[in-house]
């Protein structure tokens, strides 16, 4: 389940891990007090003719001990994660109203007019970008002529746009015949953050939201 941005309060939420960490580390020190209490209880009940050897005391010591720590530093991770999580997600606030760039094939029309991007793997002598229904219907192409590697951005009009879902587009790049590797972009708008778990998430205005390491790009 992904929260909000406006449904996040991140002093709330490290309040909340630091008595998580205070509880688990009380355990792991009530634990460690029953079995000191044992080995007393054990040390006064041996047999004085076969008393306990020091290196088993030391070894069920250590063990303890081990465990302890172990516990106690699997807690600090945690809340670590959980408030780096809240940082970021208020951190990421300030990304809100800003486009972003993510693999994607899928268009956003907004106010009639559609941005994406491509990323090609080398130099194209031809690149041009069909746009299609969800279906697969080819209703316009985009000329872009001759193209360097790297990423370059286009825009569509889709003041005529017919359709209410959302349309697609598809690279065709070639150099001197032979196709060219390329990678669709897709360019969305960012409406509102939030966590899922403990990665940050974006709520994109075209389609679901997405994890923060799906962006490839802030515009």
């Amino acid at each position: 389940m992904t929260t909000s941005i406006s449904a996040v309060d991140p002093f709330s939420s490290l309040s909340s891990t630091t008595g998580k960490t205070t509880t688990a580390l009380s355990d792991a020190n009530a634990s460690q007090d029953r079995f000191l209490k044992l080995l007393v209880a054990q040390l006064n009940n041996q047999d004085p003719m076969n008393p306990m050897d020091n290196a088993q005391m030391t070894s069920q010591m250590a063990q303890i001990n081990t465990v302890s720590g172990i516990t106690q530093l699997n807690e600090t991770m945690k809340s670590m994660v959980t408030q780096f999580t809240a940082m970021q997600t208020m951190q990421g606030a300030s990304m809100i109203g800003h486009d972003v760039l993510l693999a994607g094939n899928t268009l956003t029309v907004n106010a009639g007019t559609a941005k994406g991007a491509i990323d090609l793997s080398g130099v194209a002598d031809k690149v041009s970008i069909e746009i299609s229904t969800p279906g697969g219907q080819v209703i316009d192409t985009i000329d872009m002529g001759s193209r360097g590697i790297g990423r370059h951005s286009f825009e569509w009009d889709a003041s005529k746009y017919p359709g209410t879902t959302n349309p697609k587009f598809t690279i065709v790049a070639t150099n001197g015949g032979q196709k060219v590797s390329s990678t669709a972009l897709a360019r969305d708008t960012v409406i509102s953050v939030g966590t899922s778990g403990s990665e940050m998430t974006m709520q994109l205005k075209g389609r679901d939201a997405v994890a923060y390491s799906a962006i490839q790009a802030i515009l």
